[in-house]
């Protein structure tokens, strides 16, 4: 298997293996994917438990979620009044399982296009690293059923991210991932306030900033069959502008402790 890895000490450990694993399915009129996606995602890694996060879908996804859980112990459903986008989803899904005692969490697109058989590929890296992310731009990962416009708009708003920030992860912008509960607490997730794409980037870079250590694993991603795409243009403009703005903040971090160094007499670059 192909792998990417990035980053410094593994902060637990204790393999992933032998931890409580929380797969985190946010949902907004996901009906017709919810069960499917929670029954395979049972049937590649049984012993997880699943928290369908629910933005009061109207289609009564939320509803179903609770039949769901009132059948099987390893389902658990949070109920949210309103649709206030994926990162908020997650954030209140992370908060929930930590809440919990869960030792890993997983982010998981309830429409499919995350595959559940590949989720124990993602576990296993867990064994060294703090975050894995599921990339669908390393050797070994593709997409199906994508037009081209949106592969091109998918490689390049990576590319530009690599080139901004320099962090060295292929697909920053992906959603299928893997984290220890220890690097959630270290990067501040609460404090996220990006949603769509510029949330997983937003992620990524502090995981980065924080000095965890991140495997990327190569994944299938398949356009959903069912229902409508959440992704929107107004998602992708402020994924390029928050990383436009992080990357230039970071530079002048860069810039200044350089400066402080010379000031003081230093030699070399110091670290940002």
């Amino acid at each position: 298997m192909t792998e990417n890895t990035l980053g410094g000490p593994i902060t637990d450990a204790e393999s992933p293996q032998l931890q409580r694993v929380l797969v985190v399915i946010p949902t907004y009129n996901e009906r017709e994917n919810v069960g499917p996606i929670v029954q395979r995602t049972h049937a590649a890694v049984p012993t997880a438990h699943v928290l369908v996060v629910d933005d009061g879908s109207p289609d009564g996804t939320g509803d179903l979620a609770d039949d769901m859980a009132a059948a099987d112990p390893r389902v658990h459903v949070l109920h949210r009044t309103s649709k206030a986008g994926l990162g908020a989803a997650y954030i209140a899904g992370f908060g929930w399982g930590i809440g919990q005692g869960y030792d890993v969490l997983v982010e998981m697109d309830a429409d499919g296009s995350h595959a559940p058989e590949q989720l124990p590929d993602l576990l296993a890296a867990l064994d060294r690293a703090d975050v894995v992310l599921g990339s669908r731009w390393v050797a070994g990962g593709k997409v199906v059923n994508w037009p081209k416009s949106r592969e091109v708009l998918s490689r390049g708003g990576n590319l530009y991210t690599r080139a901004v920030l320099g962090a060295g992860l292929h697909d920053a912008t992906g959603g299928y991932r893997a984290y220890r509960r220890s690097a959630l607490e270290a990067i501040d997730y609460a404090s996220v306030e990006s949603q769509g794409y510029c949330f997983q980037v937003d992620l990524a870079w502090r995981a980065v900033q924080a000095g965890c250590r991140i495997v990327e694993v190569p994944i299938t991603f398949a356009e959903r069959e069912r229902g409508e795409s959440k992704m929107s243009g107004s998602i992708v403009r402020e994924a390029l502008w928050r990383v436009t703005v992080w990357g230039a903040e970071y530079r002048t971090q860069k810039l200044r402790a350089r400066v402080r160094g010379l000031r003081n007499g230093r030699t070399g670059s110091p670290v940002a």
